[in-house]
């Protein structure tokens, strides 16, 4: 296993969005499918606005979304989704900026750090071993055990840094 992991890198200018997304929906369904899960409309539907693209989006705007698509959504509609969604390692929440991205390793649970830049707001996923190891010994030297380790670190992204 890696130590080092770079899950979701900040894309690049000719990213093809759309084979990601089909490969998200495609991954999610299939380990629903495993898990005797039901991947029903509405949560594959947060999903795809979530996975819009590569930058946080906030579930009142996803709740506007749907809205506008189907007028009877509601804001415990959207939370129940992204509830289900984050339990399955499909989305992350990004506890700063209330908000959420998909997981670059969708369906799968690990300790993750992001890199968010505060000036354009994409956002970059890690997942490294070493860091989550050394934070969880810290804790455990304290008494204290951790059950779910999210970093959140804000800087400049490269393309805003060369701004």
């Amino acid at each position: 296993m890696q130590d080092k992991q770079i899950v979701t890198p900040f894309s690049p200018a000719d990213h093809q969005h759309s084979s990601c997304l089909k490969s998200v929906l495609s991954t999610a369904e299939d380990c629903c499918r495993q898990r005797g899960l039901r991947l029903t409309p509405i949560r594959r539907r947060v999903l795809e606005l979530v996975w819009k693209n590569h930058e946080p989006v906030k579930a009142y705007d996803i709740l506007e979304t749907l809205q506008a698509e189907k007028k009877r959504a509601a804001p415990p509609t959207v939370y129940r989704a992204l509830d289900f969604l984050q339990a399955e390692g499909f989305v992350h929440k990004l506890e700063s900026m209330n908000a959420y991205v998909g997981c670059g390793a969708p369906g799968h649970h690990h300790t993750t750090q992001f890199l968010i830049c505060h000036t354009c707001g994409v956002v970059a996923e890690l997942d490294d071993i070493e860091i989550g190891e050394l934070i969880g010994n810290k804790a455990d030297s304290l008494g204290f055990k951790a059950t779910h380790l999210t970093i959140e670190i804000k800087g400049l992204c490269s393309s805003c840094q060369a701004d």
